[in-house]
This record gives C-alpha cells, structure tokens and sequence, in this order.
C-alpha cells in the first residue's frame, strides 16, 4: 500500500469506533476531516467496519466480496490515480479483480438474482458464458475496475493522512464470507455448498444477550478440510490483503477459531444448531509464520469457553471488553471495569448495542441502581461518566463509539443484531457535530486519562 504498518498497542491510546458509511465523502474529504478531528480530541485510533460493497440491508457483514472496496464511500471529488498508483493496484489486487468484476456484471445480467439461480453455465462459469459476458457487459466491467481503481487510491492517501497526524486505523474482519458474493461464486471448494451453489449449512449463534433464538447469519460455512489441504491459502489471502490496509485487525466472532455453531440451512431460528470443531489453532499458526507478530484483536464476546481464551492467549492476541455486558450481579464479570489488563481492548458497546445513553435510559429499575453504585452515577452524568470509566480502565486501547463522544440516544443506535430492521446501518454524523468545543473536552479527558 505504500505506507508502513504501524503499532497501536505500544502505549495507551484511546480511539474511536465509526462506520466510514456514517460519513459524507468518507474517502476522502469527509475522511480528512475526521482525522482531523480525532487527532484535535486527543484520540489516535480509528476503528471502522468491513469496508466491501454491500447488498439491500447495507449490512458491511454480508458484504459482496471480501476483497473489493465499495464504491459508495469514494469522494468524486478526489483527483485520480497515476500510472504508478495503477501498477500498484494491479499488483496488490489484480489476484481478485478480474472475478469481483465479473461477478457485478452477471449480476446485473441475472437482474439481482443469487448466484445459484443464474443459467448453469454461468452460476457454474463454463468458459463460454464467461467470455460472453465480458463482451456484452464490457462497460459494467470496465466501471467495476475504475472503482477500485479509484478505491485503492483515495484509501491509501486517506492511510497516509491519518499516519501523518498520528491516527492508526484499526480494521474489522467478518469470520465469514456473505453467500452472494464473489468469493463463494469463485471459490466453491472452499464452502459447504450445494451441487447448485446454496450453502448446504449456515452460520450463527446460539441463544445469547442478543436474542433468545440465537441467531441465523445465513453465511455458508467453510469447508475445513479443504482448506487445511491446500494450506488455508484462503484465508491467508484475506487476512494479508487487510493487513495492506489498516494497522491493527479486529477478527469478529473468534470463538469460531474454536468450534462454530452450524445451523441446518431453512431452519427458522439457530436453536436447531450444533457445536462442531474448527482447526483455528493450525490456521493462526500459518498465519503467525507468515506475519510474526499478529496485530489481531479476538472479539471474543458471547458464549465463551475456557478453549476459547486459551487459543487467544497462545497467541498474544488482546480481546474485548465492554463494559455494557458487566451488571449482570457478578462480581466476576470479566466486563467490569476492575478487571480490565493489558490483554483486552476496552469499550463501552459496539455497533450491535445500544448508544450508552440508550442502554442506561432502558435498564430496569434495578439494574440501574446497581450501575449508579457501582459506578458512582448521576442520570446528569450519563453517558460521559461511563466514557470516563472505560478511558481510566487499564487497557492499553478505549474505543468509544462516537455516538457515545455525542452524548446520543437510542436515535443514533446502528444496528440491531438478528433483526433486518430498515434502521440498521443507516446512521450518519449529524452536520456540525463534531465541533472544536467538543474536540477540546475530550482531548482534556483523554490527558487526564493518560491517553494522549
């Protein structure tokens, strides 16, 4: 990408958490000021989303390819690349984008269809529909290209601004891939698939904080023991092309490095699911050859087994704490802010909770109290207290969502999980929010807290 990666959990940073779809221009001017922003508040980490192209549901965990960038956060504004810039992105990406083009221009052909619904010779690529294809929808590919043309260029001067002012970018991979996509199109081997292309088993969760049916995902699995076979040339190849991007990786759902839950495809909830094995420890150990050092967060949130944390810590990898999760009465709660260290990376919630302002202004009467105690609250304070709390934490990295810097309600949550609600992913950063006033104030708190 032609800038370095660099370290984030050298010292104790503060960061926050923010869609780049929340903003206008977000690769470019939109983006620029952002940084700016963030270096004035005295925060040095910016933690984002998936950034593929997404379908309908806009969800950034369902994206169309894993690989591609999408083209709704490019800044039209932002001159193009060089000859140089397209030589570079010919040899970082030019592995996956003859496919991901071809994939957007058969789907428009097949007017939106899942893949496994297109004609057989295309759902199954025969040579013949594939060379037809790129002749009668030569102009589609040819946009497809120029986007991520355009994608790689603005992403890597975005990179280069936010390290020039002392921003790390701290990004997020899926566990799994979206089924209408390009990888699952191209990679079939890969996947627990049908003969026709439909995921034979499903991605999810059992019944958890989230919901009491657990949750359908509807990602196909993989297939393990092909992947062990060829070396998990997969997912190395998805890991090193998110490493070209950002300084630091989230890999969502780690426990699925352990056992994954596998649902019966058609099932209307994930409570017929099942606990079967994956070979996580084997595939981190590849990646630990090729990398070193891993700059992976685990987010290692939910039902989480004594394996589990094993695996992390073998691996020197931090994981999650958020300090919603802590007031269930226990005074074990790993979340509870007493028992944060080196290993974790704090926050007061993700993309998948409520703001913190609408979490509080929610709880039960009780549960409220306790959390005031222990907390030593006011309803004044909230949410900006238990911001303060998780930036005094003893956790190298406190990543605040900014709603939470906003001091916003339930108005602003962003998404909703196992629901399909319109409202999900659609939050954007009111105009004017973000303030020098507010910069100030918390670039004051993060000294206090010895963050800056």
């Amino acid at each position: 990408m032609g800038v370095e990666r660099l370290a984030v959990l050298d010292r104790r940073r503060a960061g926050v958490l923010a869609h780049l779809a929340s903003l206008q221009w977000p690769l470019g001017r939109g983006g620029r000021a952002f940084i700016d922003w963030l270096a004035a508040a005295g925060f040095t980490v910016w933690q984002f989303l998936p950034l593929g192209p997404t379908g309908a549901d806009r969800s950034p965990y369902f994206a169309r390819s894993d690989f591609a960038g999408s083209a709704a956060l490019l800044d039209p504004a932002e001159p193009p690349g060089d000859a140089a810039d397209q030589a570079a992105f010919l040899e970082s990406c030019g592995h996956w984008l003859e496919d991901y083009a071809l994939f957007e221009a058969a789907s428009e052909a097949c007017a939106g269809a899942p893949w496994w619904n297109w004609p057989a010779p295309l759902r199954d690529r025969s040579a013949q529909a594939l060379q037809q294809l790129r002749t009668e929808r030569s102009a589609r590919i040819e946009q497809v290209r120029t986007e991520q043309l355009a994608f790689f260029v603005q992403w890597r001067r975005l990179r280069a601004y936010a390290h020039a002012r002392g921003v790390r970018l701290f990004g997020d991979l899926p566990f799994y891939i979206g089924p209408m996509s390009a990888e699952t199109w191209t990679d079939r081997e890969q996947f627990q698939l049908t003969a026709q292309g439909q995921p034979a088993a499903v991605a999810g969760v059992p019944p958890d904080y989230f919901s009491a049916g657990g949750q359908v995902w509807g990602n196909p699995l993989y297939d393990w023991p092909a992947m062990q076979r060829d070396g998990f040339t997969f997912w190395r190849a998805r890991v090193r092309a998110q490493f070209e991007r950002v300084d630091l990786l989230r890999v969502d759902h780690f426990r699925a490095f352990v056992a994954h839950w596998a649902v019966p495809a058609g099932a209307p909830d994930a409570r017929g699911g099942r606990w079967c094995a994956s070979p996580g420890r084997d595939l981190l150990e590849r990646l630990r050859q090729e990398w070193g050092a891993l700059p992976i967060v685990a987010e290692d949130l939910g039902v989480i087994t004594p394996d589990v944390t094993a695996l992390r810590q073998a691996f020197s990898l931090p994981g999650m704490r958020v300090l919603q999760f802590a007031f269930d009465g226990s005074p074990d709660n790993p979340h509870l802010p007493q028992h944060y260290g080196a290993d974790c990376v704090a926050y007061t919630g993700t993309h998948d909770n409520d703001t913190t302002l609408g979490w509080y202004e929610t709880l039960e009467t009780a549960t409220r109290q306790y959390v005031d105690r222990m907390l030593g609250l006011t309803s004044q304070s909230v949410p900006e207290s238990i911001v303060r709390v998780v930036l005094e934490s003893a956790a190298p990295l406190a990543v605040i969502p900014l709603q939470d810097l906003l001091g916003l309600g339930s108005e602003a949550r962003l998404n909703t999980p196992g629901t399909h609600s319109w409202r999900n992913w659609r939050w954007r950063v009111p105009e004017g929010a973000l303030t020098e006033e507010r910069a100030a104030h918390w670039a004051a708190l993060n000294k206090t807290c010895t963050r800056l």
